[in-house]
Formats: structure tokens, C-alpha cells, sequence
């Protein structure tokens, strides 16, 4: 594959729709089909003929076809309709016909093949039948001479004024890719397969190939949607799309570089002149079933990670060869854990839950200089540390921990006053400390200390900490609560190790242009859930403080398999979501948002209204064809897309990009290495 089709581009440039016979003036651009007998601003009903059809080698449903308009009056007009064949349709001479046919038979007659009883004007008044066609739009000139596409009917004419054609191969392929602003392709166009209309292919096998382009402005930024049941070719057209990426994002004409700040603004737009991204484009794919993480017999050495070995980076949840660990440190990142602890506990009740996730682990500006503020804050973290111990988090080799007390509460604890916080002190130690600070809370020390600083001794962070610590709701209280025992189940993402973290680690390396594979195979859904939310989350931020900043935001293409599994559902109202917010807000931040499933009818009807790019692959029931068709013109091909050959139609799907009017049917190339 190249990013330049020079010679086909312009073969499609120089294709003219209204194109005529020198002497006849007849139109040369298709084949004749038949005449409408209805016209109106939405639909037009087509008489055809059986010999019109043969001619024409079939007729399929989802085909496009011509509509010219002739007045001998108007020598040079220059519009055409395009139509879309969506079923039969009924003749106002149908009836006759039928009767006719049926006493034929009652009378035994043979009506069809070479010794057929029927007279040659009975041949004649039977083999006319008819289409219903959806209007699409209209193909004019505009004052200068170019050809244009508009999305409606500005006039249409008396019915018997129009002749309708079946296009060549060659005005088919200027139809499928026409752009906006009478654009035909760009050598940045990139082929993803070819025109299908049909299942079968008996005629259509014997044409020439039309192909099928995409344009990089279609997916770079945008909401793109794969729809289909497994084993349709949904995983092959999201590598095709991540191979279209990669190839234009070699293209990138700077490094992105955060600290441009002078010369930022004048670099902004991500988008060149060509269309081509500015800075390389960053790819993450969050991978359900591990398919792209790891090598399979369904890719013949075609993985991902195989192909783009120098750019591609792999994470996953537990140690494996050639894999980054994708764990936290809990006791070194404090504030990167606990929002994994806030993830865990969100479908969690209860008023002490809620007041511990709303505990702050910010460090305030004046931290180091202000020394109340210092103990304060350390006392939280260590208290917040006690709990992880508690519930099992494994502590480092020699770790301590420290924060200040005083020989009163020191005393408290241990009577003869040898535990010390501000000297070091283990974690089993920490947690007697504030346990017992906790259950003597309401003792003369703590009153004192109100009644002379005007505040409490712990503040309303420490106090939900202590609580959860304790498993006490109140000082002295009974432990009748689950507290610490809640984080057990997130353990297993802790180690032990020192480094950066993972999410900062990956937002690095998209800035660059990597390819970034995150394995969520293996590993319990809630644990999915909490990865994927948490590096979401950290890129929508890492880029809205770009926007904010006047900074630079190359783009950032997120992929999600199986995406169902993540996704908010469609009955979910709760727009804060970060799935929902990359869905509304992702354009401005220049995050592009593909995602693969076979549940049509579970995703948020929030991500669904703002997709771009839809591919609708074989769907098995009405609850899914049912809310394809609300969107676009997908409600031609409801019925077509129930209908399904396991073996040769893989990768048949129903294409609608950002910068085309209207659906086009299309089989998606294979995959395969450039």
C-alpha cells in the first residue's frame, strides 16, 4: 500500500458525469435501465425491463443508478440524479398482469423458455416490472464548470423527461469517492477495498473492480463505529485502519514538542494543506481478547505488533515476555493508586465510602513551607497507607513511614513513649498508632486541642481515612463496617517495583507516535474496566490541559474491541463518563475514537449520535438493524444486512465516512504487510 495514487486519481479527475454522444447526444456513461414513471424529492419508481436488466448484467438491491434529465428544449443540462435500487416496486399495470398470468396457468400453458405457448405481445407486457429507488442527491455544475454533490433535490421534472442508467465501472468509481467541494481524491487517499452489492456475485464477479477510498480527515479526531456479529471481518478493517494511520503518520511533517511555546500557536491546526497530520499520530488499542497483543493463527504473520515491531509498545496485567507490566506501585504513586482505589469503589454504597473516595491527595503549593499543612498532609497519606497494608497490599523491602506526633499521643499508643512516627516506623506499628488514636478520639487531649487551635486534630480527609482504617464509624465504636477489606480485590494490581507510571509512561510514547497495546485478556471484566477507564482518563486530561495551554495536541486514535464490554450502556445518563466525553469533546482535543462490537443496541446512545464513520458488517436480529436505521440512510439496508454467507462474506459491509453524503457498500481489502 502507498500513499499515492497519482494514476488512479487521475483517471477519476477526468471522468466526466455528463459525458455525450458527439452525433447521437446520448449519455455514454452507463448503460440504459429503464424510465420512472413517479418522481418526487425522496424516491423514484423505475419501469424496467427483463432485457434491460440482462443487458445491463443485473440490478442489484443497493445499487446506484442515474437519473438524467433530457428536454429537447435544453440541449446542455447538466444535473443527474443519483439514485439508490432499494426493492421492488408495484405497476399501476400489475394486477392485469397477474391475472393474466394466473389464468395461463390455469389453462396449462407453458409461459417461460424456448417452447413457451405465450404470443409475443403477452411476452412483452410481462417482462416489465419495477424498482423503488431512494433519491440521494443531486451532481450539477456549478458557474465554473465543476462538478458538485448536493445531499437533496433542488427540482425535479415530470417523470417522462428523465432516463435512467446503470453506471460503468468508470463513473461508479468517481461516485463512490466523490468528495466534498467537487474534490475527487487526493494523493493521500487511501484504498480500503472495492463496490460490493450483493452476497452473490454471479454477475458482478465478471466486472471490473471499482475501488473504494478513504480520506485521512474521515478518521483522524473522529468517532468511528464497527458494527457486526464475530468472525465478519470487524478486526480486519480496524487493522486496515491502523495501517491507513501509520502510513500517515510517517508522513508527519514535525515532532511534537510541548515546549515549542513561542511558535505553538502558529502550529495548532494538525492538519497540513494535503490533509496529512501535522505531528505523528498516536495509537492505543485497548484489547479485549488479546488478538492484537498476541500472535494468532487467524493472522498469518500479520499482527500488528509483528508488522510495526519499532513502534509498537505492549502492556499487560500480569508478567509476561515482550509485555510492560501495567501495575502501580501503591505506597510510592499514592495519587495514581488511589484513583484505581476511587475506580474499585465506585458502585460501592454507603456514606463512609463516598467520604473516603472524596479524600484529597493533591499537595497544596505551600506544603514545604508551611509546616501545618506538611503534617497534615502526611498524617492523611500515612493513615491512607495503614489501610493498604491492612487489606494486603504487599509492603517493599524496608519500607518506613513517617509523619509527626507528639509525646502525648505517642504516649498514648505505647505507654512508655517508644513509638515515635517522626522517627520511622513500620506499617503494623502505623496502624496501632491511628487505630487507637481513633478509638480514643473523644478524650480530653482532642478537646483541648479544639477548643485552643479552633479545629479539630484531624480533619474531615483523616477522619474518613480512620474510619475505613478502623472499620468504625465512630470513635470506639463497634468495627461493623467493611472498611480496608473492600481494596483486597484490587490488590493484585500492586507491585513492588519503583519506576514511572504506566499512564504516564503511555502518554509519552502516543506523543510520539507509538503504537500502544493494551492486553485486557486475562484478568477479571471489573479489573478491564478500571485499566481502560484509568488511561482514558489520564489522556483526556494530559490533552485538555494541551488545549487549555495553547499547546499542541497531536492526534491520538483510540481503538476498542468488544466495546460493549466497556462501554456505558445505552440506558446510562451519566454523561460525565470519560467514553461519553471523548465521544463529545475528543474533536477539539484532536482524539480520534474506533470502536468494534456486535451489541449495536448496549452502546450509549450519546457515543452512537456523535459517530462519524460507521461500517456495518452482518447484524442477526431486528433489536440491532432497528438502531442502525436510525442513522443515515442505513434504513435501505436493514433487511440485506440479516442476510449472511459465513464463507465468502467476510469483510462485506455498509460504509458511511465523514466526507461522503451516503452509504456505500463495500468489501474491505484484507489486511496483509505493505
Amino acid at each position: 500500500m502507498t500513499l499515492s495514487f497519482t494514476n488512479i486519481i487521475a483517471k477519476i479527475a477526468s471522468v466526466d458525469l455528463f459525458k455525450r454522444n458527439s452525433s447521437t447526444g446520448d449519455i455514454e456513461t452507463g448503460i440504459f435501465i429503464g424510465r420512472p414513471f413517479h418522481i418526487d424529492y425522496e424516491k423514484a419508481y423505475i419501469l424496467v425491463a427483463d432485457s434491460w436488466k440482462l443487458k445491463a448484467k443485473g440490478v442489484p438491491q443497493g445499487s446506484f443508478l442515474l437519473a438524467y434529465y433530457e428536454n429537447e428544449n435544453e440541449v446542455d443540462v447538466s444535473e443527474v440524479l443519483l439514485l439508490r435500487v432499494v426493492k421492488p416496486a408495484k405497476l399501476p399495470t400489475d394486477n392485469d398482469v397477474i391475472s393474466s398470468m394466473v389464468e395461463y396457468y390455469k389453462d396449462n400453458l407453458k409461459t417461460s423458455g424456448k417452447e413457451s405457448q405465450l404470443d409475443s405481445y403477452t411476452k412483452y407486457e410481462f417482462s416489465f416490472s419495477g424498482l423503488e429507488c431512494r433519491i440521494l442527491g443531486t451532481f450539477y455544475k456549478d458557474d465554473k464548470g465543476c462538478t458538485r454533490f448536493g445531499a437533496d433535490v433542488e427540482n425535479f421534472y415530470s417523470a417522462h423527461h428523465y432516463r435512467v442508467i446503470k453506471p460503468n465501472p468508470d463513473v461508479l468509481e468517481l461516485i463512490v469517492n466523490f468528495r466534498e467541494e467537487g474534490i475527487t481524491g487526493k494523493p493521500t487517499d487511501i484504498k480500503i477495498g472495492k463496490v460490493r452489492y450483493s452476497s452473490s456475485l454471479r454477475f458482478q464477479a465478471k466486472e471490473d473492480d471499482v475501488p473504494v477510498f478513504v480520506s485521512p480527515k474521515d478518521f483522524l479526531g473522529k468517532r468511528t463505529a464497527l458494527f457486526g456479529m464475530t468472525r465478519t471481518g470487524k478486526s480486519n478493517t480496524v487493522k486496515k485502519v491502523i495501517q491507513a494511520t501509520v502510513l500517515m503518520s510517517d508522513k508527519a511533517a514535525y515532532t511534537l514538542n510541548v515546549k515549542l511555546n513561542g511558535s505553538a500557536a502558529q502550529n495548532l491546526e494538525p492538519l497540513t494543506d494535503d490533509g496529512l497530520p501535522k505531528y505523528p499520530v498516536g495509537q492505543i488499542i485497548f484489547d479485549i481478547n488479546g488478538e492484537y497483543a498476541n500472535a494468532n493463527m487467524q493472522d498469518e504473520g500479520t499482527a500488528i505488533f509483528e508488522i510495526y515491531k519499532e513502534r509498537t509498545i505492549r502492556y499487560s496485567t500480569i508478567n509476561k515476555d515482550g509485555f510492560k507490566v501495567m501495575k502501580v506501585n501503591f505506597y510510592r504513586d499514592v495519587e495514581s493508586g488511589f484513583e484505581l482505589v476511587k475506580s474499585r469503589l465506585a458502585e460501592s454504597t454507603g456514606n463512609y465510602i463516598d467520604s473516603f473516595c472524596a479524600v484529597d491527595f493533591t499537595k497544596s503549593e505551600d506544603y514545604d513551607t508551611n509546616n501545618s499543612v506538611k503534617t497534615r498532609y502526611d498524617r492523611k497519606v500515612a493513615a491512607y497507607l495503614c489501610c493498604l497494608y491492612r487489606a494486603g497490599f504487599t509492603v517493599p523491602q524496608g519500607f518506613k513511614i513517617n509523619f509527626s506526633g507528639n509525646k502525648e499521643l505517642n504516649e498514648l499508643v505505647k505507654q512508655d513513649g517508644s513509638l515515635d512516627p517522626s522517627k520511622g516506623i513500620s506499617l503494623e506499628e502505623a496502624c496501632d498508632w491511628f487505630t487507637t488514636i481513633w478509638d480514643n478520639y473523644e478524650n480530653q487531649f482532642f478537646s483541648k486541642y479544639k477548643r485552643d487551635n479552633g479545629h479539630e486534630w484531624a480533619d474531615e480527609d483523616l477522619k474518613a481515612i480512620l474510619v475505613f482504617l478502623s472499620r468504625k464509624r465512630s470513635p470506639g465504636g463497634s468495627a461493623n463496617i467493611d472498611g480496608y477489606k473492600k481494596l483486597r480485590s484490587i490488590a493484585e494490581l500492586h507491585t513492588e517495583t519503583v519506576g514511572k507510571s504506566f499512564e504516564i509512561e503511555i502518554i509519552e510514547e502516543l506523543r510520539k507516535g507509538q503504537i500502544i497495546i493494551v492486553d485486557l485478556s486475562q484478568g477479571d471484566p471489573e479489573i478491564q474496566r478500571l485499566y481502560s477507564e484509568r488511561i482514558c482518563r489520564q489522556i483526556f486530561a494530559d490533552a485538555m490541559n494541551h488545549f487549555i495551554q495553547n499547546i499542541p495536541n497531536n492526534f491520538i486514535q483510540f481503538y476498542f474491541e468488544e466495546a460493549h464490554n466497556l462501554f456505558p450502556k445505552k440506558d446510562d445518563k451519566d454523561l460525565s463518563q470519560v467514553y461519553n466525553r471523548i465521544a463529545k469533546e475528543g474533536a477539539k482535543l484532536n482524539l480520534g475514537l474506533i470502536y468494534a462490537t456486535q451489541e449495536v443496541s448496549s452502546i450509549s446512545s450519546n457515543i452512537l449520535k456523535n459517530t462519524q464513520n460507521w461500517f456495518i458488517a452482518h447484524l442477526n436480529n431486528e433489536d440491532e438493524t432497528k438502531e442502525i436505521k436510525k442513522y443515515y440512510d442505513f434504513g435501505d439496508f436493514t433487511e440485506s444486512l440479516v442476510r449472511f454467507s459465513a464463507d465468502s462474506d467476510k469483510g462485506f459491509v455498509r460504509m458511511k465516512t465523514y466526507s461522503n453524503a451516503f452509504v456505500v457498500p463495500t468489501q474491505i481489502d484484507r489486511f496483509s504487510k505493505i
